[in-house]
């Protein structure tokens, strides 16, 4: 069930994106639908690189590397988890845009927690400021 519900969730999120192709509404094929996830996905990724920089730029060089070294697990269980997720649909033409799909939720989740810690206030004592 909970692939199916994925299934509907990329198609609508790739159809609203209106990143090239067809205009929303219309028929898309699914070579469309596949640049739309990556287009979505490259946007998000860029930004967590960027919020990922800042971070690393004014940390201590041990919170730099524990850092690093949370974000290379991190970038392996993203695409692990999103392979699994991709068996659903494994051997359809759909696959590359529930991979995809994945990996845009995976990285808005990551993004949200780096951009948290750029954020924080003083006194939050899950904040890392050295």
């Amino acid at each position: 069930m909970l692939s199916a519900k994925r299934r509907v969730l990329a198609i609508a999120v790739c159809a609203l994106a209106g990143l090239g192709g067809a205009a929303p509404g219309q028929a898309q094929t699914q070579i469309e639908l596949n640049q739309q996830a990556g287009a979505v996905y490259k946007e998000v990724d860029g930004k967590l690189n960027d919020s990922y920089a800042k971070l690393s730029a004014r940390l201590s060089p041990t919170s730099k590397s524990r850092l690093q070294a949370a974000q290379e697990a991190w970038a392996r269980y993203r695409d692990l988890e999103c392979a699994f997720i991709g068996t659903a649909t494994e051997g359809g033409t759909i696959q590359s845009t529930m991979i995809t799909q994945c990996k845009t939720e995976l990285t808005t989740r990551r993004l949200k927690d780096i951009d948290a810690q750029l954020n924080c206030e003083e006194g939050d004592l899950v904040c890392v400021r050295n």
